[in-house]
């Protein structure tokens, strides 16, 4: 169930809102329930993609030789789960 939430915005953010909705193909409404999304999000989790990313990268040749049947370059053999 959603509730709806009333702001105002002065005439120059809206049409700005609503030139950035319109470029991506979504609504105002929508932007700004991301935006609201975005600013209650847990601030530990920002730079994670990033950090995990790294870790993959430093131990990618760790895990292959760990792990040779579940290399990136196996998955798609027959009998694995793509």
């Amino acid at each position: 169930m959603s509730k709806p939430v009333t702001i105002r915005v002065d005439d120059e953010l809206y049409a700005l809102l609503k030139e950035r909705a319109e470029a991506e193909g979504t609504t105002v409404t929508a932007l700004i329930t991301q935006a609201a999304h975005d600013a209650v999000r847990d601030p530990r989790l920002e730079g994670a993609a990033a950090v995990f990313r790294d870790f993959v990268d430093g131990a990618a040749d760790a895990f292959d030789a760990a792990f040779p049947e579940d290399t990136p370059a196996r998955l798609d053999a027959p009998g694995r789960a793509a």
